[in-house]
């Protein structure tokens, strides 16, 4: 079974309490973390083209309470992300090694109503108070963690769930965070769950096909 909780891992130092926000009582720090409306968001990569397997974590990710989606880069073509469209998430994308048509994926960002936001080869953005930093690769990945620039920094490529507390050259921690390869290419597929408010993250595997709803699939354009 590839799931586990990271939580007990979770240094003191890498809990920010100047990151709370309190304007009503939805986010308070409690000493040991948060517990009231946590953020959560499904981490991904790798998913080449495999537009069910895909689906398929989302949609439990948005179960267990996910609210937006990092996509880690390997997407391929462009119109596979179209699968997440049902699910009305916000979707952060970024290319991986396999380009595909960086054209068209622009294209599908620029859609109305698009709920996709390319990146380019790298991204840099706050969520949940968190300072995010994504890249396909794990060297660059590692490399920006040491900076102490973000609270969180993910990756993917060598297809490989990784979720580790690494010190930088600030005096902290940051979280590096690779969700393997959701498309299960060489390896099974797996997706993060990540709580940005307590800053705990689960590797879970994807859903065997007979537990996942799968109707839309078939309506999906392709172009």
């Amino acid at each position: 079974m590839l799931s586990g909780d990271y939580s007990e891992r979770l240094p003191q130092a890498s809990i920010c309490t100047a990151c709370a926000v309190d304007p009503a009582p939805a986010q308070r720090y409690s000493g040991g973390g948060y517990s009231i409306n946590p953020m959560k968001i499904c981490i991904l990569s790798d998913s080449h083209d495999n537009r069910y397997l895909l689906h398929a974590a989302v949609e439990d990710a948005k179960a267990r309470g996910a609210a937006a989606v990092l996509h880690c880069g390997d997407v391929v073509a462009p119109t596979t992300l179209r699968v997440l469209q049902q699910h009305a998430l916000p979707v952060h994308v970024i290319h991986g090694n396999n380009t595909g048509d960086l054209y068209n994926m622009s294209r599908l960002a620029a859609e109305p109503a698009s709920l996709f936001r390319y990146h380019g080869q790298d991204a840099g953005f706050t969520l949940a108070e968190r300072r995010i930093f994504m890249v396909h690769y794990p060297h660059y990945a590692r490399a920006m963690a040491c900076t102490g620039d973000y609270d969180l920094v993910c990756c993917g490529h060598d297809h490989r769930p990784t979720v580790e507390s690494m010190p930088n050259i600030k005096g902290g921690t940051t979280w590096y965070v690779n969700p393997g390869t959701v498309g299960g290419i060489g390896a099974e597929p797996t997706y993060v769950l990540a709580d940005l408010t307590a800053m705990r993250f689960e590797v879970l595997a994807v859903p065997a096909a007979d537990s996942v709803s799968t109707p839309q699939r078939w309506a999906i354009p392709r172009i």
